[in-house]
């Protein structure tokens, strides 16, 4: 038997639990009767969690769900698997179901081929709908659903009481997850996401990779400082909203001035 290692009440991380860095953060909330899963992670682990959480002494048949917060592989890859040993349903946003039925290995990031990066994607039925506003009830808890875009199109967060579980919209460190136009990424969507968890009242937040913390301002604003600029940026590709270096240019080629070297 297992000794549950509570961050919060009702309220498990599995890598905490683990001792151990299994991948992506795996929470496990438990609310007495029944339990979710708020993302499982990639297929090689998904055994390991499910075998811990039968150790801690939960009963696997009152798993109400496992909750995809998005459709990327590091966080979905073992989805199906899961579903299968636990017999429970999978939920996620609208947005994420084509990516996750179909098991697009572009839009789910699980094939990089510049990077070498070819893992299989396994497809799956998603069973339940999330969507803005709904409120999942699991046990005597209640989580609040936000849809937060901007990482993916289908991005999700949860509140529950002070905790805001914040998926890929933030970090520790101020970054955030990965802008790439290959799988629907938004950067105006992204810098309101960022914006409703700096207005919010957490005091917690706990995102998908790395270290639980307390909600800080700095961070947030430091985000959306460079998300903003990120619009206007080149370096972003078709994810940038703007070029105003191009912009120029095209004017003054279009009004016949040409290049002033003689300044330094």
């Amino acid at each position: 038997m297992l000794q549950r290692k509570y961050l919060f009440p009702h309220v498990i991380e599995m890598n905490y639990q683990a001792g151990h860095r299994l991948g992506v953060n795996v929470y496990l909330i438990d609310g007495g009767s029944e339990f979710l899963l708020i993302d499982i992670g990639f297929i090689d682990t998904v055994d390991e969690i499910v075998e811990m959480v039968r150790q801690m002494d939960f009963n696997l048949s009152s798993c109400k769900m496992v909750i995809a917060t998005h459709a990327d592989a590091d966080h979905i890859q073992g989805v199906a698997r899961a579903k299968d040993l636990l017999k429970t349903k999978v939920a996620a946003h609208p947005e994420s179901v084509g990516p996750l039925e179909s098991g697009d290995e572009v839009m789910t990031y699980a094939t990089i081929k510049a990077q070498g990066i070819e893992i299989p994607m396994p497809p799956c039925k998603i069973d339940l709908l999330l969507n803005e506003g709904d409120t999942i009830a699991v046990g005597n808890l209640k989580l609040q659903v936000w849809h937060m875009p901007g990482h993916t199109p289908g991005h999700l967060s949860f509140k529950m009481g002070n905790l805001l579980f914040s998926g890929d919209n933030i970090y520790k460190d101020s970054c955030v997850g990965v802008i790439d136009a290959h799988h629907g990424s938004n950067i105006p969507h992204f810098v309101s996401s960022l914006k409703r968890i700096l207005a919010d009242d957490s005091e917690f937040l706990l995102p998908s990779h790395g270290p639980v913390f307390r909600r800080d301002k700095k961070v947030l604003q430091k985000a959306i400082d460079r998300l903003t600029q990120y619009q206007s940026m080149a370096d972003f590709g078709t994810c940038a909203t703007s070029w105003p270096l191009l912009d120029e240019w095209e004017a003054d080629v279009s009004s016949g001035k040409m290049p002033d070297f003689s300044r330094k």
